[in-house]
């Protein structure tokens, strides 16, 4: 994960997005910890994209389940990922893909404009 969040807050310093980095960050590392354990091998692509005001983050595994937000006790120590990303973001969703696994997306408006893209896999 640390590889995946450095890459992100990189792009994003690069792209001078500020008003919602450490929320993109912070939600990227709940969706790539999800890939790290339910995805099929653990490994997984990082794609950010800038068009028009949106930042999304986009977190690529070879895992076929569909996440879904949990609901945990209080006294469970894990489960609260996606209502962190639920919190945060402006939207959130997952794209299966016939061939292999699922991508699951982070959108956050931001008044930064333009066309960007960055890709790394972890």
């Amino acid at each position: 994960m640390p590889e995946a969040r450095s890459f992100l807050g990189s792009v994003l310093e690069e792209w001078e997005v500020t008003d919602c980095s450490e929320d993109a960050v912070l939600c990227l590392s709940e969706l790539a910890t999800n890939a790290v354990r339910h995805g099929a091998h653990g490994d997984f692509l990082v794609e950010v994209s800038l068009d028009e005001g949106c930042l999304r983050v986009e977190v690529h595994d070879t895992g076929t389940g569909a996440p879904r937000v949990g609901k945990p006790s209080e006294d469970d120590t894990d489960g609260r990922g996606l209502l962190i990303v639920t919190s945060l973001a402006d939207g959130w969703g997952v794209t299966p893909h016939d061939s292999c696994g699922k991508t699951v997306w982070t959108e956050f408006k931001t008044t930064e404009g333009g066309m960007q893209v960055g890709v790394i896999p972890c």
